[in-house]
């Protein structure tokens, strides 16, 4: 029994060894009946003829690939077949490659104002050397995305960025934005009717102040304001495009300095507060106003049919382009004047008020009305003054007469806006002005006391006095003689005594003088002769030169710097898809149980329009409000209770002030954790949490009595699946942030700005304006010149309103996210054609699909350029429509891909039935060294019987 299971496993084990080297017997035959012409690209590796990859092929790498013309033919010629296995492999063959970037246009205005010799210090700007800058601005840069941001308010206030984490979507993203510059000089008329509006529009920013000599700070209306840019841009029918204004108006010696804000100033408040009767006037006058401005919105004039798609074009406006424009805003700043003459400090206000309760800025009407109706100031906050602003259309403005001011973290922060930040006009330009004559005598005598006060009473030799008046005459002339334009009285008779100083010093050549002294004599004439401080012949004017060139280059970087922070910003690192329908599901957790949804103590109207802000016009909001008192809901409790730490936070205040603070908070990570373990129980779940059609925004807002705050210094954030915010109850909290000197109060009774902020983060991808992504850094970095206007976005102002910058640039994140997913998909099926090889025996299956393939892959192509071109007419609502079509098509080619590979496997498994063997000088070796193995491995042999 044993000797038999023995002899059976021998003879298995001969079967075993006999089918494994017929196996190699076929591989070694294959392998060496390849024709001598491909030997090359043979591999070593027996498993090679099953390793179907592209560097294990066995055709030729010369491509041949006709065109397409062919692809409706019944019956494929024989060219085709020889292209086809030829190419290496499909995509070879389909001339297919992967998708390296696609372009978004993105129409641009700079529109120069003031810089026709009339503004301020009457500096003329050249188109040629405009050009000469503007080129080298970079009009072609890739989209980029915002890594995740881990603790951004460190000791130092530095932001941290998480560089080892996985991103969805790739931070240099393949889309590219391509600037198409349009730079537009505007005529004398439109100077003075800004100069005349700032004016007109301009009150001291202290009301206590009655002094007459308009010194001290001033404030612009920037509400009054708004309605002159947007009259301009819609005369000149610039609506499409995004416009920025680069201000040069001539100062006004009697106004010191001044500055743009939206709403009261410091002083204003105080004086409504304090002033009860002012409070029941403005409320019993209701809506008994008329826009004062309202007509200046019922002209249009073109300026260009439609916006050149070239890099860089200037464009310069006569006079009579906007004579008409001008005419009707003079008329409207005269009924302005006349309607602010000769009233007091108290109508002034008034009537102020009364304009923003009947304005269009949603957010400070509210807030007024609220603040009015319950006479609590506490949370009423002052916006600072800037020089900068971001309209609520699709402009925004710098005003280089204005200011300067500053902004940013109060201590230690990055990037933040100081008072040299923007390109000055008077420190550049205004410098190397020229003086007069009374100016360059007193220069001169400053000059010669300065130099001659080091003597003293001590006895000089001569040589050493006219050294010293060369030395003054030579410095004088650098400045204020030489490159003038017209030529001073003074610098003629400095000429004049040059000549009698060479004359002297030619007289030290007699013998009578020390061999020293006519040394220095002799250097001195040599020195001489290369002056040409006071000739009459053309010379470039170098200082005023290199001080235009600093100006333009500072000027430059700055619009660059308007590009990336507010035209096309970075977005947060994720994919933000478009949805018809968004449900904002709000969770508002309070500590005991309240009766109705009204007598929280927030303003929840406020808060719908402002999520409706966020909100496209293709899309519908819906609203679901839940009351979650954590009296009655235990695990909620705990789930509160278990994220609620506190933290010993340094402070160093604007001041220098060191402080240590205790801050209770919410920690972000546990507290979603532990929302969404009661999320997957379903207690905390919507209706429509599996809709393809709507999105679920999730927000969970904590009502609590002490101060408290998100990660220590948040009033909300933003997570992968959820907004958290929180209220509490202090109306004043000085934040780390600074503005002019004073620390920016935050109302924590009122986080709204920071909600629409954070939900704006979730849901689309917006990130504060400060924030970009930086090549050189490889992260993000902190610029606040660009946090301003009243976005939620923006931290010099308490507002929340979205101006059109936003709205493109979330409906911008939808396009570019269905874009990067296209590219990435059609990138990965190109990939399978690529690593798909050719063979003649695939080709006719193949040639039967190739059509209906390239058709799909055109097609998606089609929409890329259907899309890119939509949106570079900021037509994004139409771009919209487009994209669950792109989608579609995008699965459809990818699928198409899969199964055209799929039907060409089994070709591959079974077609090949026949083995062709090419006999060479190397095939005889190989079968009689097979063959003596077989015949060693394979002989008989008698068993043995094993006896025990």
């Amino acid at each position: 029994m044993f000797v038999s299971y023995a002899i059976h496993f021998r003879l298995n084990t001969y079967r075993h060894f006999h089918l494994l080297f017929l196996f190699f017997l076929f591989l070694a035959v294959r392998s060496h009946g390849t024709p001598l012409g491909n030997q090359k690209s043979v591999r070593s590796s027996v498993f090679s003829l099953f390793n179907l990859k592209e560097k294990s092929r066995f055709w030729s790498e010369a491509v041949i690939r006709g065109d397409f013309d062919d692809l409706k033919s019944s019956s494929p010629g024989k060219a085709s077949a020889l292209n086809y296995t030829k190419s290496g492999n499909i995509a070879n063959y389909l001339k297919l490659m992967e998708v390296d970037s696609m372009y978004l246009p993105v129409p641009v205005n700079f529109i120069f104002i003031g810089f026709e010799g009339k503004g301020n210090q009457e500096f003329k700007l050249h188109a040629e050397e405009l050009e000469r800058w503007f080129t080298k601005i970079d009009h072609i840069f890739e989209h980029t995305r915002v890594p995740q941001i881990g603790e951004v308010l460190t000791p130092f206030y530095k932001i941290s960025i998480d560089r080892e984490q996985r991103h969805h979507l790739p931070i240099i993203s393949h889309i590219n934005y391509n600037f198409s510059v349009h730079a537009i000089q505007m005529g004398e008329k439109v100077t003075s009717a800004f100069e005349r509006a700032i004016d007109v529009l301009a009150h001291k920013d202290d009301v206590s102040d009655t002094r007459d000599d308009r010194a001290g700070l001033w404030q612009v209306d920037v509400g009054m304001m708004d309605v002159i840019f947007t009259s301009l841009v819609e005369y000149l029918q610039l609506e499409h495009a995004y416009n920025i204004f680069i201000l040069n108006p001539k100062r006004n010696l009697k106004r010191a300095k001044y500055g743009y804000r939206r709403g009261l100033s410091e002083t204003e408040i105080n004086f409504l507060k304090e002033n009860r009767n002012l409070q029941e006037k403005i409320l019993q006058s209701g809506s008994a106003s008329e826009n004062v401005l309202g007509a200046l919105d019922k002209i249009k004039r073109p300026l260009y049919e439609k916006h050149p798609m070239a890099k860089f074009a200037w464009t310069i406006t006569e006079d009579t382009d906007t004579i008409e424009w001008y005419n009707i805003c003079q008329d409207t700043l005269n009924n302005v004047e006349r309607l602010y003459q000769g009233k007091d400090t108290a109508d002034i206000i008034q009537s102020k008020v009364i304009q923003l309760l009947n304005g269009k800025n949603e957010d400070l009407k509210l807030l007024m009305e609220k603040v009015l109706k319950s006479g609590d100031f506490s949370g009423l906050h002052v916006d600072c003054l800037t020089d900068i602003w971001i309209g609520k259309d699709r402009w925004a403005f710098i005003d280089l007469s204005a200011g300067p001011f500053s902004w940013g973290p109060a201590v230690g922060g990055e990037g933040v806006r100081t008072e040299l930040s923007l390109p000055n006009v008077e420190k550049t330009i205004g410098a190397v002005a020229e003086i007069s004559e009374d100016e360059a005598e007193d220069h001169l005598q400053e000059a010669i006391q300065e130099k001659f006060a080091v003597f003293g009473d001590k006895d000089h030799q001569a040589i050493d006095i006219l050294l010293a008046e060369i030395d003054i005459y030579e410095i004088f002339a650098f400045k204020h003689c030489k490159g003038r334009k017209v030529k001073l009285a003074l610098c003629e008779e400095l000429d004049e005594r040059m000549q009698d100083l060479k004359n002297e010093l030619v007289s030290f050549e007699g013998e009578e003088y020390d061999e020293s002294h006519k040394t220095k004599a002799v250097d001195a004439l040599k020195r001489m002769e290369n002056w040409n401080l006071f000739s009459d012949t053309y010379e470039e004017f170098q200082n005023y030169t290199v001080a235009r060139d600093a100006f333009l280059a500072h000027l430059g970087a700055t619009l660059w710097g308007s590009m990336r922070h507010i035209i096309a910003p970075s977005t947060a690192d994720g994919a933000y898809h478009y949805y018809e329908k968004i449900s904002f599901q709000l969770f508002f957790i309070t500590q005991e149980k309240v009766n109705h949804i009204k007598h929280l103590p927030l303003d929840l109207k406020g808060l719908m329009d402002g999520l409706s802000s966020l909100v496209l016009p293709s899309q519908k909001p819906m609203f679901s409000q839940h009351m979650l008192p954590l009296s009655e809901d235990p695990a909620l409790a705990m789930a509160f209770s278990v994220s609620r730490r506190a933290a010993a936070v340094p402070l160093l205040l604007i001041n220098g002030t060191y402080r240590k603070t205790v801050r209770s908070y919410l920690d972000s990570s546990i507290l979603q954790h532990q929302l969404q373990r009661l999320s997957d129980h379903g207690s905390l779940k919507g209706t429509h949490a599996h809709s393809r059609s709507t999105v679920e925004v999730p927000i969970f807002w904590f009502i609590h009595n002490d101060s408290l705050l998100v990660d220590k210094h948040y009033q909300a954030k933003a997570l992968s699946d959820m907004v958290i915010i929180v209220q509490s109850e202090p109306a004043s909290w000085e934040s780390h942030l600074q503005c002019n000197g004073h620390s920016l109060l935050w109302d924590l009774r009122r986080p709204i700005k920071a909600a629409l902020a954070a939900v704006a983060e979730h849901l689309t991808g917006l990130v504060p304006l400060h924030l970009v992504y930086s090549h050189g850094h490889e992260t993000a970095i902190e610029d606040w010149i660009w946090s301003v206007g009243c976005s939620p976005l923006s931290v010099t102002s308490p507002g929340w309103h979205v101006s059109q910058f936003q709205s493109d640039t979330i409906a911008r994140s939808y396009i570019l996210t269905a874009l990067e997913e296209s590219i990435l998909l059609i990138n990965s099926a190109i990939q399978l054609l690529v690593m798909e090889h050719t063979s003649e025996q695939t080709f006719k299956l193949f040639h039967s699909r190739e059509l209906e393939l390239m058709n799909k892959y055109n097609y998606v192509v089609g929409l890329w350029r259907r899309i890119s071109t939509v949106s570079g007419e900021l037509r994004y609502v139409d771009a919209l429509r487009l994209l669950h079509t792109m989608e579609d098509a995008t699965k459809g080619f990818t699928d198409y891909v899969n199964e055209t590979i799929a039907h060409l496997h089994p070709i591959h498994c079974t077609r090949e039935r026949k083995v062709r063997v090419e006999f060479d000088m190397t095939t005889i070796p190989a079968f009689l060294v097979v063959l003596i193995v077989l015949w060693i491995v394979l002989r008989p042999r008698r068993p043995k019987p094993k006896i025990n």
